[in-house]
């Protein structure tokens, strides 16, 4: 959520902004309901200032013995206090819609940002290895999981409809073994491993950005004020919510698993072919929490811990930094991170890491008090994925496909896989 005062003192910058993110958001409505709100507060502080003076008169006409002029001043103040009922429940109405309002304008990004409409304006920023090469056309993996007897969308779509899969045998212990990998590795770094509930309750999305924006993408327990988490980014964000933490505490840095659940309302038909998109993933979540001086600093470590993952597991990929069309709702700076799928012939997204800088706190009420004293200050939050598991699986199995059908396990799986060294194709 933007600071009143960012939009009140320079809508001009904020329009612009939302120009740059190609932003329907309704800002001049927002400008509109807020300068009412304004105003008619304005008028009922006159009205109450009025009413006070009024009372006093009252008292003393009545001291005076001037009754009839009494009961005259009462008639009017006791309209002035309706006319006062009337406006304060305007300005509550006014109030409603204002924060309604706020919640649907998208953060504003940061100066980094390349501008343009959509991912053709993205900014390759490094890339890393080099993409494996095949004296064979290499396969998808929704041709060599189902080969190597891991990997079923068929019985998946009996007990839950199509975009879900079935991981047996090997592929079900594979995507255990990267969920354990990308733990101990940010452990290992320095986080702190959190395990959070799945379900989440709609002030918690609404904290993050998710709700109202995108409350088609997510799945509703139906008769309750529950959902399933669509990111650990939600839970793990949220714990800190309401709270006033010490600058000496910061920064956070937690990694979490959770399965996370879309009902991708908005793919329009985008990458429904094996497990790129599915509504049920695996994902290791980062995220950190930090004093907006050291946001960006934090963005970089947090973008290297991801990349980490991939270099570990000898996966070509490359750092884009997204451009103002293409970046997410809550975001002001987002680090993709776009791994090489040689079945596919392209780079994949596989990691999201973004500085929301202050619009998730302002929303949560998360601040933070400065060592040095002062007031206090809102904490700026950033998130990633350290990785999306299941992309890193199709990651696998595609980069280390052998000409037989079989795939060989990275070394650094290897010891969370009881030493298989490689998947062999179901005979």
């Amino acid at each position: 959520m933007l600071a009143r005062e960012l939009y009140r003192t320079n809508p001009d910058r904020v329009r612009a902004a939302l120009a740059d993110r190609r932003s329907d958001a309704p800002l001049d409505r927002l400008l509109e309901v807020d300068a009412r709100w304004r105003q008619v507060l304005a008028e009922v502080e006159g009205l109450k200032a009025e009413r006070n003076r009024g009372s006093k008169q009252i008292g003393q006409l009545f001291a005076a013995g001037r009754r009839d002029e009494a009961d005259a001043a009462k008639a009017r103040m006791s309209a002035l206090g309706a006319r006062i009922a009337e406006l304060e429940a305007g300005a509550a109405r006014l109030g409603e819609e204002m924060a309604e309002l706020e919640l649907v304008i998208p953060n504003l990004p940061h100066e980094s940002v390349p501008v343009g409409p959509d991912e053709t304006a993205n900014r390759v920023e490094r890339t890393w290895g080099e993409p494996p090469t095949f004296d064979f056309e290499p396969r998808a993996h929704w041709d060599l999981g189902p080969g190597l007897g891991i990997l079923d969308f068929e019985r998946a779509a009996k007990v839950a409809g199509a975009r879900f899969a079935v991981l047996w045998g090997m592929g079900a212990a594979l995507e255990r073994a990267l969920v354990t990998f990308m733990l101990d590795l940010h452990r290992g770094r320095g986080y702190e491993e959190v395990y959070v509930p799945f379900v989440v309750n709609r002030q918690a999305l609404r904290g993050t950005g998710q709700i109202p924006k995108f409350e088609q993408d997510l799945f509703h327990l139906e008769g309750t004020d529950y959902y399933l988490v669509p990111t650990a980014e939600v839970p793990v964000t949220n714990l800190y919510a309401g709270e006033i933490l010490e600058e000496a505490a910061l920064p956070k840095r937690l990694c979490a698993y959770t399965p996370c659940f879309r009902a991708e309302a908005g793919s329009h038909g985008r990458d429904v072919r094996g497990l790129i998109r599915q509504h049920q993933f695996d994902k290791v979540e980062l995220v950190h929490l930090a004093t907006p001086e050291r946001s960006y600093e934090e963005l970089e470590m947090l973008t290297a811990s991801a990349e980490l993952v991939l270099q570990r597991l000898g996966l070509a990929y490359r750092v884009v930094t997204l451009s103002t069309g293409d970046m997410g709702f809550a975001a002001a700076c987002t680090r993709d991170l776009e791994v090489w799928l040689p079945g596919q012939g392209c780079y994949r997204e596989i990691s999201s890491c973004s500085n929301c800088e202050d619009f998730q706190a302002r929303r949560m009420e998360l601040r933070f008090r400065p060592t040095g004293g002062g007031k206090l200050r809102l904490v700026h939050t950033l998130n990633g994925s350290g990785v999306a598991v299941g992309r890193t699986l199709i990651a696998v199995l595609e980069n280390f496909q052998q000409v037989d059908g079989s795939v060989v396990i990275p070394e650094a799986l290897r010891p969370y896989l009881d030493g298989v060294e490689r998947l062999t194709p179901r005979g």
